[in-house]
């Protein structure tokens, strides 16, 4: 009985997506971070896009991948830390930008083909249901972005040779 108990997941917090990041400014009661880089960095499909390779310096890129985080904890620059993101909010995240303008894109191609059952008209249908999926994924962010669920939070000071394999 006592090992159902160890081995059964704990549900009342929800779990994070951790990472390490390195302070880089402070601003008042703000701490601005710069994402580690992990071992696998660079060599994925999506490192173009990241920011961990591509076009221009590297300080532009590392501007590009800044993020702030409320300095609650009396960050210091150069410390690192680690910090999450819910992983209920990264579903809701892709849900907003990729599920919204998809579902939207298929929906009115789907029944501009139904009503018409010209290519034509279907391609305009497809680009209009593209656009209102767009600006409905723009109003749910910014909605998910004023309630702040997308914040990253901090969670601690990582330890020495920490790492996000660790």
């Amino acid at each position: 009985m006592d090992e159902l108990a160890h081995s059964t997941p704990d549900f009342s917090a929800p779990t994070m997506v951790e990472g390490i990041a390195q302070v880089v400014k402070i601003e008042g009661k703000t701490a601005w971070l710069v994402p580690e880089q992990g071992s696998s960095c660079g060599s994925c499909a999506s490192a173009n896009a990241c920011g961990s390779k591509g076009i221009g310096t590297t300080a532009s890129r590392l501007d590009n991948r800044r993020f702030r985080i409320d300095n609650d904890a009396n960050l210091a620059v150069g410390e690192r830390v680690v910090f999450g993101i819910r992983d209920n909010v990264l579903l809701k995240a892709s849900i907003t930008a990729y599920a919204i303008p998809l579902a939207t894109l298929v929906l009115a191609g789907s029944l501009a083909q139904w009503m018409f059952g010209s290519d034509t008209i279907t391609m305009a249908a497809l680009f209009v249901g593209l656009v209102i999926g767009l600006g409905i994924s723009r109003m749910e962010a910014g909605r998910l972005q004023t309630r702040g669920d997308l914040a990253p939070l901090f969670l601690r000071r990582a330890r020495p040779g920490e790492t996000c394999n660790s």
